[in-house]
């Protein structure tokens, strides 16, 4: 991918590469930052590869439910290692630069990883819906085939949509490669662009639409027939165990979907440096307490560690 040509006065200059304001230009809080940022990282990676490894090697909860947490870890890790490595190095540096191809690779790759959150989160809300209001179809309608292929067409379509507006129409840039963000975020870099940014306005807000407010709807239209059925259970520890199975999702929805949209459901030329801030949130913290709140919020997956650690003892 080529940058575009610029035309200044009678130069002609191109971007080379993009500059990162970032969050501090202080030595000593940039050096905080980094002792933060770096063991959320760390803590990111080793929490959501040990739930993907407590999933694919306990059999008795190869189920739905765990295949799309399986994804969820493993989009969250390449989600954060997306982004989080750069801004790492560049708290080291005296001043975080990326190319122009760069850049837009870590656009794409990151509108891209979010889309995939977003739908998969409202699948995941699908299979609560099955298994508690519709338990005896459960294994048909869930079933490997189906889920398997609803994975494919969730990477898919996030494919798709997350590259097709960057290739309709490469955005060009006037002058300015100072990026207000610790990251090449798609609100941060449109702020860049020259000429009308209409076309980029209107693309973004019409994918958020897509990508967002349709799979969160989904997923409350899912809860409020969840919690329909729930009520109807006359045992108290038939209710608890049907919530308890939705809790941990419930808690990641609020938390993914409440910064989403306070992020992307307005117009991006609204764009202010307050935002790169709930960027952080986003990117850095929400995957790292992804697998922390599945892990202790589910029995399941607290069994599965105990049985674990108590085999790794007896071969010791």
């Amino acid at each position: 991918m080529e940058a575009p040509f610029l035309m200044e006065s009678t130069n002609q200059t191109i971007i080379q590469e993009f500059i990162f304001i970032g969050l501090s230009r202080n030595p000593t809080t940039k050096t905080l930052l980094f002792a933060l940022f770096f063991p959320m990282y760390i803590f990111t990676i080793f929490g959501n590869g040990i739930l993907i490894y407590i999933i694919t090697r306990t059999s008795n909860i190869h189920t739905p439910m765990y295949f799309f947490l399986c994804n969820l870890a493993f989009l969250d890790t390449v989600f954060s290692t997306c982004t989080v490595p750069k801004v790492l190095v560049d708290l080291l540096l005296a001043e975080g630069r990326i190319s122009y191809t760069g850049c837009m690779i870590q656009m794409c790759v990151g509108l891209f990883l979010g889309q995939t959150e977003c739908l998969l989160l409202a699948v995941m809300a699908c299979d609560r819906f099955v298994a508690i209001c519709n338990p005896l179809r459960y294994a048909v309608i869930m079933s490997w085939r189906s889920c398997k292929y609803i994975m494919a067409v969730t990477w898919l379509l996030s494919c798709v949509s997350s590259i097709l507006l960057i290739l309709s129409k490469p955005v060009s840039f006037c002058r300015e490669n100072k990026l207000n963000h610790v990251a090449c975020e798609i609100l941060a870099v449109v702020k860049l662009a020259c000429g009308d940014t209409s076309y980029y306005e209107n693309g973004i807000a019409f994918q958020s639409l897509f990508t967002i407010l349709v799979p969160f709807s989904f997923i409350v239209v899912s809860y409020i027939c969840i919690l329909t059925s729930v009520l109807q259970i006359r045992s108290v520890e038939g209710r608890t165990k049907a919530f308890s199975t939705c809790a941990s999702h419930l808690t990641v929805v609020i938390m993914f979907y409440g910064l989403s949209m306070t992020m992307y459901l307005k117009p991006s030329s609204n764009f202010s440096s307050k935002q790169k801030y709930m960027s952080i949130f986003y990117g850095f913290l929400t995957p790292m307490l992804n697998p922390l709140i599945y892990s202790f919020r589910n029995d399941d997956v607290k069994k599965a560690v105990r049985r674990i650690l108590f085999s790794s003892s007896q071969i010791k």
